[in-house]
């Protein structure tokens, strides 16, 4: 082997001078979170949460699917039909915010204290939390009283998979406020550090250019001290905030697209996982009507994973059938490229694509999202190539 012409002082030299840097970077980018992401956020105003709540909706989706005509494969249909039965919210947030209002202290007190008994009789989703007030002054104190009132109830570690939502972020200082909250929660509660995790809407202005000019997405990161979990773009408290019409707020709006390329930009490789917004066109009244509204929904959903956004909010149970209908037609229709691309990639097979070691990753990513959402199964696995959840891990652990 040759042995080249820098010496060993040149290499101990160039590694000092970069070994701020280094721990710089491994500390700012752990890499992508692993395990489940939920594919949905569904919100339920506090007032109308209770621990059936999950079933119902199911049953008003299932319903709906029976008397309406979604636009689908039958092996989708199918696949959906099982999901509304077995698990129709993967995510639920108790909404305390915009969708509850100020209807007192007294009142607020008592749904914190009847949502977090209800919440901690039974599982009632694979993951859930609470929407609370914004750190904003006018509604500062009424959220944190919320948080304190609503833990304390639980009587105990929150359930699997809870986080919290701090919307309206309107300066950085007010994340690192949140993140100080919790904290002394968490000490007042007896619970371990860490426990207690939060998202961030990205539902104003400030929250994506701060009153300085820089860009505040990572400095909003930075200020959460490792507490924040994901970042969820509001679509209509944004657009509002731009001026936008009321007729032409939309997830597909330019303006809206631009905030979400800063927050996909600003949580790459940070361990933060990205949630699209919502649309509030429902599918209810007549055939007619749901049809068009499914139609759409499920256009902006699948438009949504074409971009890498692979998480968005549902407001109402009838969006639930074409929620996941787009999404397991998303993760369907390119596994078996996807299995073969792969197989190429460990060698099991030749293939056509010569893919990088970050495209194996996504790749891998890609079906280990399909299995967590019900889109595919692991015995399919098997029968479309010779890759098996082990490996799909492995990959989808890091790039080589």
């Amino acid at each position: 082997m040759a042995a080249g012409r820098l010496t060993e002082d040149v290499y101990a030299r160039i590694d000092a001078s970069l070994a701020v840097a280094d721990a710089r970077v491994a500390a700012t980018y752990p890499g992508e979170p692993t395990g489940r992401q939920p594919v949905h956020t569904v919100y339920v105003p506090a007032g109308r949460f209770h621990a059936d709540l999950v079933g119902e909706w199911g049953a008003a989706a299932l319903d709906v699917l029976a008397t309406g005509e979604l636009d689908a494969p039958d092996d989708v249909l199918t696949r959906v039909r099982t999901k509304l039965t077995t698990e129709p919210i993967e995510d639920l947030r108790i909404d305390f915010e915009d969708g509850y209002g100020n209807p007192g202290d007294d009142v607020e007190d008592a749904e914190a204290v009847r949502c977090a008994r209800e919440l901690a009789s039974r599982t009632v989703a694979p993951f859930c939390g609470i929407r609370f007030k914004s750190f904003e002054l006018a509604t500062r104190r009424r959220g944190m009283r919320t948080l304190d009132v609503f833990l304390e109830a639980l009587g105990g570690p929150p359930p699997a998979g809870f986080v919290v939502t701090l919307p309206k972020v309107t300066d950085v200082d007010q994340v690192s406020a949140a993140a100080d909250v919790l904290a002394e929660l968490e000490k007042a509660n007896g619970l371990a550090v860490g426990t207690l995790r939060f998202e961030v809407q990205v539902e104003t202005t400030q929250s994506v250019l701060s009153h300085d000019g820089t860009v505040a997405l990572p400095s909003i990161l930075r200020a959460a001290d490792g507490r924040c979990s994901g970042l969820h773009f509001g679509t209509y408290d944004y657009s509002a905030g731009l001026g936008i019409a009321g007729a032409y707020q939309s997830m597909d709006h330019p303006a809206a697209d631009f905030a979400k390329q800063f927050m996909q930009v600003a949580a790459a490789g940070r361990g933060v996982r990205l949630s699209d917004g919502s649309t509030n066109r429902l599918p209810v009244g007549g055939v007619d009507t749901v049809r068009a509204a499914w139609a759409e929904h499920a256009r902006l959903v699948r438009r949504s994973l074409e971009r890498g956004f692979y998480q968005g909010w549902d407001l109402h149970p009838h969006q639930l059938p074409s929620r996941f209908a787009a999404t397991y037609g998303f993760f369907r229709e390119n596994l078996p490229s996807a299995l073969a691309r792969l197989d190429a990639y460990v060698g099991a097979v030749d293939g056509g694509v010569l893919d990088e070691p970050a495209t194996a990753q996504a790749l891998a990513t890609y079906v280990l999202r399909g299995l967590d959402c019900g889109a595919v199964d692991e015995t399919e696995l098997g029968q479309l190539g010779n890759i098996d959840r082990r490996t799909l891990a492995r990959l989808a652990a890091r790039a080589g």
